[in-house]
């Protein structure tokens, strides 16, 4: 397929320079779709970088360091307004523009659209999650593949609590998976995934991660100790035995991205097909 009959992609680069797996691994998943996308990269952070919205069908914006309720002043700015004006797009265009928001901007998404409250941890989460589907995700094309539960990477020192339900229902959004349930402790569940409307969607998790993205930390001996120590050598030793189950990070790796992806491309290619008729 030549490169005028391509679909494009912008990758919103959230990672504000700090060196990452998640831009390897989202580079990795897009490539299985090639040369049916073309993608770009947009350091939106480091370099207040925003696509053209007209030049681009799908978007992914990606995980990222710090505290979601926090900017610079200027690139949040810029960045909550090129939602607003994708929002705006969708709302007036037949064409639609598909997005997925992973962990931070996810975060600031649930911030944007007033749907819950984003707050900092006890202790940062990090490593294999148990997620659950809601009843709304049983049934959302996202998680067509995955189990329930099903296992993903989470690393986050924020969390997505307190589901404002009435914002929800008057925007037409649902909660489509929880964090694991925790007999033991007595914290609320956080928000997993939500879709934000028929087009936009997103995860606390990172679904991108694949097992050598977690494995890439543990070179380092400082950051091993520190999972060790925060997770205890029993913990940490089933964590090592997950990530090596075919149906646990692999199958989230393989499977929610490549579904946003088809989604979104079998969405524009039907659209376009019915406004050439």
């Amino acid at each position: 397929m030549n490169n005028k009959k391509s679909i494009r992609l912008a990758i919103l680069d959230m990672y504000d320079g700090q060196p990452n797996q998640g831009m390897r691994c989202i580079i990795e998943i897009v490539n299985r779709f090639s040369p049916l996308i073309k993608f770009d990269i947009f350091d939106v952070r480091a370099k207040c970088e925003l696509p053209e919205i007209e030049k681009y069908d799908i978007y992914i914006s990606t995980g990222g360091p710090g505290n979601p309720l926090e900017g610079n002043g200027n690139w949040e700015i810029k960045y909550y307004h090129f939602i607003n004006e994708l929002t705006r797009w969708n709302l007036e265009n037949k064409i639609k523009k598909h997005v997925l928001f992973i962990c931070h901007s996810f975060q600031m998404a649930c911030k944007h659209f007033g749907l819950a409250e984003i707050t900092k941890r006890k202790d940062t989460s990090f490593g294999v999650m148990t997620i659950h589907k809601t009843a709304d995700g049983q049934t959302d094309p996202i998680f067509e593949g995955l189990d329930d539960p099903f296992y993903a990477i989470d690393s986050r020192d924020y969390q997505v609590i307190q589901p404002k339900l009435t914002v929800f229902r008057n925007k037409g959004a649902k909660i489509l998976s929880l964090e694991k349930i925790r007999d033991k402790v007595q914290y609320e569940r956080a928000i997993m995934a939500v879709r934000f409307t028929d087009y936009f969607v997103g995860t606390q998790f990172h679904p991108e991660a694949d097992p050598i993205s977690f494995i890439s930390n543990l070179r380092d001996k400082e950051a091993k100790d520190k999972i060790r120590k925060m997770k205890g050598k029993r913990k940490f030793r089933n964590m090592l035995e997950d990530l090596l189950d075919d149906d646990k990070i692999y199958k989230t790796n393989e499977t929610l991205i490549p579904n946003f992806l088809r989604i979104a491309i079998n969405d524009l290619i039907m659209t376009k097909k019915i406004m050439s008729n």
